[in-house]
């Protein structure tokens, strides 16, 4: 005896147009909140260099630099 299993064909997940949105509206929503922890971090960077706060934690390399973390702070909120 043989048994034949018809299915149907179609996207297993819908469209990837929809998921396209999705993953857009997440990042729409998460530029805001990051743009917010660079302003902060900034922030303790130029404080730091005025001796108000402890030492800034990351002491060498591109990321050490206060401007560097207000302009990324710009960019992700324009």
């Amino acid at each position: 005896m043989r048994v034949k299993i018809r299915l149907r064909v179609g996207p297993r997940f819908g469209s990837s147009l929809a998921r396209n949105r999705e993953f857009a509206s997440i990042a729409a929503a998460l530029l805001t909140p990051a743009a917010v922890v660079a302003l902060v971090l900034g922030m303790w960077r130029l404080s730091a260099d005025l001796n108000w706060t402890g030492e800034f934690g990351i002491s060498h390399g591109l990321f050490s630099h206060w401007q560097v973390w207000i302009a990324v702070a710009g960019l992700l909120q324009t």
